[in-house]
This record gives structure tokens, sequence and C-alpha cells, in this order.
């Protein structure tokens, strides 16, 4: 992998770091689009060792219904790489799973964490990059257009965090900063690993992930950081959501769906994060571990600030070269 000394630093904090199940997949696929292979095989190794039995990834006890299936792409690369069937059948397991048996709402749009039917934005990220990836573009559109009619504000256009199927109410209606970055990056990941959308349906995804983006980013101050609470000034400080933007925007510029000036926007916002890198590597001043209710710091957060260089080198690659 190449990179500068601060990405080598953010990357080496990550892996020192503890992660939960979504933390690995998110840090397996910063690896992945930076092209370091092996440790993607590292990281699916870990993630498959972990299995629960119902075929939840990268089990360390968690609640989550969801999260381990963000470590789905990197155990699918694996079961290419390696040939090993391991892999092959952890990844049908994991499916298996999120298709079939997952706890969900009667529309089929799935509960975030077991014991409780409850919609988090998210498990947009969690879910719809690998069953668009794996050929279930039918499945992901339903899981977003599940989660849009529940979180989704077509006044402000940003996501609440979390709605109660049996309340039929949303119990976390504000517009939580990185919440919103979940659902920009899980749109803009199935864009880029889905083939075969529904009729029309790419289109209108990429028409909605901008549309979040841009409501979000009127959010933006002077720092080039956010509120924590998008709408809400007296929240601290958010950095990791510019990186969540920048990763959105610059593979969206990437991959076509987005017009070229949303390139600088990205540039922009990964400066402005990257002032908050601190001499260990670490992303500072973040939605941070382990209950994301204040300031610290976080494994997805420095997975987010790899994925986001990494989109930034994709934009800047010369035409013909492969990036990743």
């Amino acid at each position: 992998m190449e990179g500068n000394g601060t990405t080598t630093r953010v990357l080496a904090a990550l892996l020192a770091m503890q992660r939960q199940s979504w933390e690995q997949g998110v840090a397996a696929q910063a690896l992945r689009d930076l092209g370091n292979d092996e440790l993607v095989v590292l990281l699916a190794h870990a993630a498959v060792t972990r299995q629960h039995a119902d075929g939840r990834l990268g089990d360390v006890g968690e609640d989550g219904a969801v999260n381990g299936a963000a470590c789905g792409e990197a155990v699918r690369h694996a079961a290419t790489v390696t040939g090993d069937p391991r892999y092959a059948a952890a990844l049908d397991a994991q499916l298996d799973w999120l298709v079939a048996r997952a706890p969900r709402a009667a529309d089929g749009t799935l509960f975030h964490v077991l014991g409780s039917r409850q919609v988090w934005a998210d498990t947009v990220h969690m879910v719809v990059p690998l069953l668009a990836l794996t050929g279930h573009a039918d499945h992901a559109a339903v899981q977003v257009a599940g989660h849009r009619r529940r979180l989704y504000d077509e006044r402000t256009g940003l996501y609440a965090a979390r709605w109660d199927e049996d309340a039929g109410r949303l119990t976390h209606p504000q517009p939580w900063a990185t919440g919103n970055g979940w659902v920009v990056t899980g749109i803009a990941r199935a864009l880029r690993l889905g083939t075969a959308w529904p009729a029309g349906f790419r289109d209108e995804l990429a028409g909605h992930a901008r549309a979040v983006l841009d409501a979000a980013l009127a959010h933006r101050g002077d720092d080039g950081l956010f509120p924590d609470v998008l709408d809400d000034p007296r929240s601290f400080r958010e950095a990791n959501v510019a990186q969540m933007l920048a990763y959105a925007a610059l593979t969206g510029v990437a991959d076509g769906w987005l017009p070229p000036s949303y390139a600088e926007v990205g540039r922009e916002l990964i400066a402005a994060a990257d002032r908050r890198v601190d001499r260990y590597g670490l992303v500072t001043g973040v939605s941070g571990s382990p209950d994301f209710t204040g300031a610290g710091t976080s494994a997805e957060a420095q997975a987010f600030h790899l994925l986001a260089h990494a989109a930034l080198r994709q934009v800047d690659a010369p035409v013909g070269r492969d990036s990743a």
C-alpha cells in the first residue's frame, strides 16, 4: 500500500484498536480500496473465526443483527483470492441470515439490533453494499426504501437516527451527523459494487444520495467540520462525518453520478478532517467509542480517513491507471 506518513500512522492506530464487527468491516473495506489484499484476507480470517452460529460475521458478543454484514465484502474477497471454501461457506451463511432469517419488519426492512424492533440509519452502510455486490440488488432496494420511509425527512433532506417499529415513531429524531454519513457512504459503496439494479433504481438511488449529501453539506461550518447533530450548532464539532461525506462525494465523482465540482468539496472535507489527526495517527474529535455519545476516537473514524484518501487517490489517478 502506498501512502504518506499520516495515512500510515492512521492505519497503525486502526489496527491497534479493539474493533466491533462493523468496525472490522469498514477497516477491511478501506484496506480493500487501498489495495492491501493481504491485510484484507487477515481481517476476513478474524471475522470468520468469530462468526456466530447464525451466520453473523465478526461476532464479539454484540447484540447487532446486521453489523457483521459489513465484513462480508472482505470475506468474499478472501474467498476469491485464496480459493479456501471456508470463506465461501461463511459468506453464504451471512447472506442467508441477512436475506432470510434476520429480524425485520413486515415490509422486509431489517432491524438493527437483536431484541429490539428498531430501524437505524447505520444499517444502510452495513447491508446495502454487500447485498448489491452479491447479486441481491432487489433486497438492497427494499432496505433503502424501508429506511427512507421511516427515517428520511423530505423537508430537511436529512435522516433521523432511529425508528421504533412497535411504537410507530422516531425514538431518536435528531439528524445525527454520522447516521447521515452511514446512509450516503452505504449508497455510494453500493452504487460502486452493484451492477444488476431494478430498472431505473440506480439513478434514483444516486439522486437520493446526492440530495442527502447536499443537505448535510449545508451544515458545514467555517472550520470545514459539522455539528455532531447537524441542526444543533451547540453539539460538538465532529470530524468523521467530514471524512464520510468526502468519501461519498469523491466516489460519486469517480463513478460518474456526481459532477466534477464535488471533487473539490471532497478535498476540502479531507483537509478539514486531516487537521484532527494527532501525532499517534488518531483521528480526534469524532463521535467516540464505545457509546458514540461524545467526542473521542473510534475505529470507524480511522477507517473512513483511509476510505476518503483512497477515494481521493482514485479521483486524482491518471486515466487508465487502476488506483485500487
